[in-house]
């Protein structure tokens, strides 16, 4: 059976506790007047009882409580403590591991709940100690190994005539600390000719010479968090060394360096791995503690809530753990503040008086994804518009302009409060921004969606650890700058004559018109202002970029390669810069800067609201003006041209002929889980084919849930341009001609031709989607 994680941390943290009242009751014996001592003993005891009742482990819970009352009359000074106490403290102890690892094995704490244990703790916890433990509950005599002292026999003789020590003398006379040693360290083992030692611990304890043992305490260690650190220093330079010897292995003709080189590569990512994994914690350390700050919260306010969460296990690095803590205290403690509302008012909404906030965390894309949802009556756009427009943090013309979404992303700005009046929980006008901003410097960003009387969620990104991340590098001007990947959508690359024709200007604003939409570029040597040193360049690199939930294109002047690079911190000098966060060693031992995305875009004014809505009015008016489409071109035969709208296709794929089956005398793939028929271009067209090639270029189309896939010769480039159709055709499958790059091309009626092949497929598209 597989333990539940909490029984697992409860078990580890016992067992250690346990280890270490063993060497506190040696230490208590010597000095019984010792509070630090005795008081952290009481704690340990203390914790042990809360947990295990928590958890419904009833008998360990009863015996955890006798001891719990003995050490608090010891621990305020009403008893001293005698050989006697610590016998049977000593005892309880045994009795403690004893049901613990019961529970390890069995998932309940056995049968046995100690009655004489507990009978003689209660009796010392009266005062009464007029009589020794029994063998049963306060253990058995240690073993006397040879050459040890003979007092400790002299001491058992004594105290088995009935003989005790007296309170007020010092426990060391009677029990020397090799003896109590012996007692903790030696195991209980049978003497020779006897059959059986009673003791609790010695009672699920296996025959033989093998040892009773924990695997789940032997399972873990605790580890100190700062030598963490410096392991994952040393394997981050362990992983510069490996970018190094990598970098070097491509210029060595060596087959046996090189599968060394290979191997190293190999450690090196799975010792990368491995430490990384030890740095990472469940986000539910951190969310353990916002049930009691929803609690007060909801005191405070004068309102119900609970908190329901979600994917506590999932994990995160230590770092940004503690990085994300008070961004989510604010979150949390806005939700409870402003989101949900009191009792009466949500019984007049029609609501349950309780309020629920959710906590949702889960991993996707390289990313932790944090939800956190209330059922409140959400956020007022036309109030947040007001508040905004009343502390001058917008203007009208753009207020008139925005979109709801936006509106209710002003809650970001600094400075912006709703809050009627100050109060101790909110009003000041600090904590969204300050949550924005703190989220962003982790790499991640954060978004609000909401809607009037239903509630409210903000969505959390961040990335799942920062030390030794993915990168792409790129070139500027001779100088290499690293492009985290997870800011990496895709890489466009445009030569000669493409860079006039598809980078436009407008309003003094470079643009690029990607599958249909206007991308604003960003030259990287501008915002770095470094001066170029090039004529006008024959080939541009456009890197895609996301920040803010918004792309823009960065232009640099090569594109290097992906490598895992490790992150150090920027000097005093740099830090000020608002387009760098941090600095890495490359595989030649060169120093590259890494590029911050959001504080780049940021810098050249491309993810702000106001340029956004501009530059949204100016494609508007740019569309009106400009018919161009996007254009795909296709090859066929030696000659043949045909082209099709971008907009007709779904995907393009390449399919291997190994791939293609027959079905009723039908070419057909698997693909994405259904069956999708094949049309061959060159035999609906009657037009010459090129030989066959292997693997097969297929534009996939789709109507519904329905696809065709169009096998063609080549696909042979995408286009921006003007679609006039200057003579019309009378051939099934052809729209007509058009001049396309100055040359003649076929348009493709693409509905057409699978209306040829296949006439009841689109009407069944049609109905499943009115379906």
């Amino acid at each position: 059976m597989e333990l539940d994680e909490i029984v697992k941390e409860f078990l580890v943290e016992s067992y250690e506790n346990l280890d270490q009242l063993d060497r506190d009751f040696i230490v208590l014996e010597q000095d019984p007047t010792n509070q630090d001592i005795l008081a952290r003993i009481f704690r340990t005891i203390h914790t042990i009882k809360g947990t295990c009742g928590f958890l419904g482990f009833e008998k360990l819970e009863k015996v955890a409580h006798v001891g719990e009352n003995l050490l608090s009359r010891l621990r305020d000074g009403e008893l001293l403590l005698s050989p006697e106490l610590t016998s049977a403290l000593l005892t309880m102890v045994d009795a403690v591991r004893q049901m613990l690892a019961c529970i390890e094995t069995t998932q309940h704490d056995g049968e046995d709940d100690y009655p004489e244990l507990v009978a003689t703790l209660t009796r010392l916890h009266d005062g009464d100690s007029s009589t020794q433990p029994s063998a049963n509950s306060a253990g058995p005599p240690p073993e006397n190994p040879e050459g040890q002292a003979e007092g400790q026999a002299e001491g058992q003789a004594e105290a088995d005539s009935g003989e005790t020590q007296s309170a007020t003398a010092p426990a060391a006379s009677v029990l020397p600390t090799e003896a109590a040693q012996a007692t903790l360290v030696q195991p209980a083992q049978p003497s020779a000719g006897s059959s059986e030692v009673v003791s609790p611990t010695a009672q699920p304890q296996p025959k033989g010479d093998q040892q009773p043992v924990s695997s789940v305490a032997d399972s873990t260690i605790r580890v100190d968090v700062r030598l963490l650190d410096k392991l994952m220093t040393l394997v981050g330079e362990l992983v510069l060394t490996r970018n190094q010897v990598t970098q070097y292995t491509l210029s060595q003709p060596d087959t046996t360096f090189v599968t060394t080189s290979q191997r190293l590569n190999l450690i090196t990512t799975e010792l990368q791995e491995g430490v990384m994994k030890t740095r990472m914690q469940p986000i539910g350390n951190v969310w353990s503690k916002f049930p009691r700050v929803v609690r007060d919260l909801a005191v405070a306010c004068g309102k119900q809530i609970r908190v329901e969460m979600e994917g506590q296990e999932t994990e995160l690095d230590k770092t940004i753990i503690e990085a994300i803590k008070d961004p989510l205290t604010h979150l949390i403690r806005n939700a409870a503040d402003h989101g949900i509302e009191t009792p009466q008012v949500r019984s007049e909404r029609g609501k349950p008086a309780e309020g629920c906030l959710h906590l949702h965390a889960y991993h996707e894309g390289g990313q932790v994804n944090i939800e956190i949802s209330d059922d409140g009556g959400g956020i007022d756009p036309e109030k947040i518009k007001a508040k905004a427009l009343e502390k001058d943090l917008i203007t009208p013309e753009n207020a008139a302009r925005m979109s709801d979404r936006e509106v209710v992303n002003l809650v970001f700005l600094p400075g912006f409060s709703t809050a009627a009046q100050v109060t101790n929980v909110s009003g000041r006008g600090v904590g969204m921004d300050v949550v924005k901003t703190n989220i962003e410097k982790l790499g991640g960003a954060v978004d609000v969606q909401s809607t009037l009387g239903q509630g409210s969620t903000f969505k959390v990104k961040i990335p799942l650890t920062l030390a030794i991340i993915p990168a792409l590098t790129v070139t500027c001007e001779g100088d290499r700058y690293a492009i985290p990947q997870i800011n990496l959508l895709e890489l466009v690359r445009l030569e000669g004559e493409q860079i006039q024709q598809n980078i436009q200007h407008i309003q003094g604003v470079p643009v690029y018109r990607l599958r249909g939409d206007l991308l604003p570029l960003v030259y990287l040597n501008h915002e770095l202002d470094v001066e170029s040193k090039r004529d006008e360049p024959a080939v541009a690199n456009i890197v895609v970029l996301h920040a803010d939930d918004r792309q823009f294109g960065l232009v640099v002047d090569d594109i290097n390669d992906t490598q895992e690079i490790v992150v150090k911190p920027l000097g005093k000098i740099l830090k000020g810069q608002s387009a760098f966060a941090g600095a890495t060693i490359m595989g030649d031992g060169r120093v590259a800067l890494i590029l911050d995305v959001l504080g780049l875009a940021q810098q050249a004014n491309v993810v702000t609201e106001t340029h956004d809505r501009s530059m949204a009015e100016v494609v508007e008016e740019h569309d009106a003006a400009d018919e161009r489409q996007s254009l795909l071109i296709l090859g066929m035969g030696e000659q043949g041209r045909l082209v099709v709208q971008l907009s007709q296709v779904a995907r393009l794929e390449e399919i291997a002929l190994s791939a293609v089956e027959q079905t009723q005398g039908q070419e057909v793939v698997q693909y994405r889980g259904r069956i999708l028929p094949l049309v061959r271009l060159s035999n609906v067209l009657n037009m010459e084919a090129s030989s066959e090639a292997d693997p097969m270029q297929v534009i996939v189309y789709s109507e519904g849930e329905r696809s065709v896939g169009l096998v063609v010769d080549r696909i042979m480039d995408i286009v921006e341009e003007e679609l006039h159709i200057q003579h019309q055709s009378s051939r099934p499958g052809l729209l007509g001609a058009a001049i396309i790059q100055e040359r003649v091309a076929d348009v493709l009626d693409v509905r057409g031709i699978v209306h040829m092949v296949d006439p009841g497929c689109l009407e069944t598209a049609a109905m499943e989607e009115a379906a």
